[in-house]
C-alpha cells in the first residue's frame, strides 16, 4: 500500500490512513526515512480541490528529493470522504 499524504483546503498536510498533522520538513524526514526502509514505496498525494496548488508542488518536490519513484495525485471535493 502507498505512504498517503493528504492537502487540506488550507495546505495543512497529514500523514498516513489517519491524516496526522505534519510539517514540510517533518514530512521530508518521514520520506527519507520511508525509502530507507523499502526503496520501492509509492507515494499517493491526496489533495482537496481547493488545496494550494504551491502545497502540492512542494510535496511532489519533496518526494523527488527522496527518490521516491512512483507519486500518484488525486483530488477530492471539500467536505466528502
Amino acid at each position: 500500500a502507498p505512504l498517503v499524504v493528504t492537502i487540506n483546503e488550507k495546505g495543512i498536510l497529514g500523514l498516513g490512513v489517519e491524516a496526522k498533522a505534519i510539517t514540510l520538513d517533518n514530512f521530508k524526514a518521514e520520506l527519507a526515512a520511508q525509502v530507507e526502509k523499502n526503496p520501492q514505496v509509492k507515494l499517493a498525494i491526496s489533495a482537496d480541490n481547493n488545496a494550494p496548488f504551491g502545497q502540492i508542488v512542494k510535496v511532489m518536490d519533496a518526494a523527488k528529493e527522496a527518490r521516491i519513484k512512483s507519486v500518484n495525485a488525486f483530488t477530492k471535493e471539500a467536505g466528502k470522504p
